[in-house]
């Protein structure tokens, strides 16, 4: 079987959408035939100055997103897995519970910064509400999951670096950061950091949207100013429960997501293709890209560890967005502060691959700050997402 024989599970989606169900199936199969012609994937390279390879950048500038294969290796994905499965046993054992399943306090229980968000399963919570600033501005359609599915399941983890010492490490890989620096600049600041969790047969929707609140139509608007995620792929993503987007909508400014609904005919947009990825690929996705997911009625899972970075220009004395960091205004201090999980991050993964390159971080090396990652430091990660960087 291919890595991306996603047959059955683009079945069982159909399977779903009643009358749609042919329109459901062709979508999906014909999504993925495009998304893998694109010419952007393969593995990262850069010059040989240490830049981004000069096509893979011209292809991310093309498209807004790039599937970088085989990132992370299976020794890695592994741990990864494991951690999060030690993490996930640990969350609350219903919404509102400060308890897990086992009776033990349970992870993210007493902090003042954001954690975990839970959804209806097969439902769309985000989508035509006023959170996140209105930006999902259509509902996708809610669907019915099995009779013995809970009533509620985790969707988003966020500030996941302090409940996951295998994402931090994750978090400080060399060329990722390589890359982060090429696109954005050596003195790259972070966003934000979550996991996100699409379970099998249960697994929320994600309206369409664009990231980012800031810079529309403003006058030093470009195709990079609110910055990229990164999505690390545990178990790879199809059709079925990844992401979509619309190449190229990350250079056209703010888009009348309802209009695209109105001419498409539905809430599965004309041109719209998914990220279709292996077990350890990362990918790098425009946060100004038009992008969303179904709800996840196949038969895999999808774990994305998500993190995101911004030029420094786009957030240095900028006004925030006011979802994330309480700061009205994100000044060097701010920035700094938010910016020793970079540090942490990279001697972490230090300490576990003491034969790999670590990154060198500009903004750090410079000013001579070390960050070593030490049970003391851990504890002090309990609320540092609270200074995540929304713009």
């Amino acid at each position: 079987m291919s890595k991306f024989d996603f047959r059955k599970s683009i079945e069982a989606c159909a399977s779903y959408y009643g009358e749609e169900a042919d329109d459901v199936r062709n979508y999906m199969n014909e999504g993925q035939e495009v998304a893998l012609s694109l010419p952007n994937r393969g593995p990262i390279r850069f010059n040989e100055d240490g830049t981004l390879h000069q096509g893979i950048a011209d292809a991310y500038s093309q498209y807004g997103f790039y599937v970088f294969e085989g990132v992370i290796d299976e020794s890695e994905l592994t741990d990864i897995e494991e951690d999060i499965a030690d993490m996930r046993s640990r969350l609350p054992s219903h919404p509102g519970s400060e308890v897990d399943s086992n009776g033990r306090p349970a992870i993210g229980v007493g902090s003042k910064a954001p954690g975990l968000n839970w959804s209806k399963p097969l439902s769309d919570p985000l989508g035509g509400s006023e959170l996140a600033n209105g930006r999902h501005q259509v509902k996708l359609k809610e669907l019915n999951a099995a009779d013995d599915a809970p009533e509620s399941t985790p969707f988003i983890l966020l500030g996941s670096l302090r409940f996951s010492e295998a994402a931090l490490r994750t978090y400080g890989h060399p060329e990722l950061l390589k890359v982060a620096a090429s696109i954005n600049g050596e003195d790259f600041a972070p966003f934000n950091e979550s996991l996100f969790i699409k379970d099998a047969g249960v697994g929320a929707a994600v309206s369409w949207h664009q990231d980012g609140d800031t810079y529309w139509g403003h006058s030093d608007f470009d195709e990079n100013i609110h910055g990229f995620n990164f999505m690390v792929q545990l178990y790879g993503s199809s059709p079925v429960n990844g992401v979509w987007v619309l190449p190229g909508t990350h250079k056209l400014g703010k888009i009348d997501i309802k209009n695209l609904v109105l001419e498409s005919g539905c809430e599965r947009l004309k041109g719209a293709v998914p990220i279709v990825c292996a077990p350890g690929d990362a990918v790098i996705c425009n946060r100004q890209l038009v992008h969303g997911s179904f709800a996840n009625t196949g038969f895999e899972p999808r774990l994305t560890v998500n993190f995101g970075f911004h030029k420094r220009s786009s957030v240095l004395d900028v006004e925030g967005a006011g979802i994330h960091c309480p700061a009205a205004v994100y000044d060097q201090e701010v920035i700094r502060e938010r910016s020793k999980v970079i540090g942490y991050a990279i001697d972490a993964r230090q300490q576990k691959y003491p034969d790999e390159e670590p990154y060198d971080y500009k903004p750090f090396a410079e000013s001579g700050e070390q960050y070593l990652w030490t049970p003391e430091a851990k504890a002090s990660l309990k609320d540092y997402n609270i200074y995540d960087l929304s713009i």
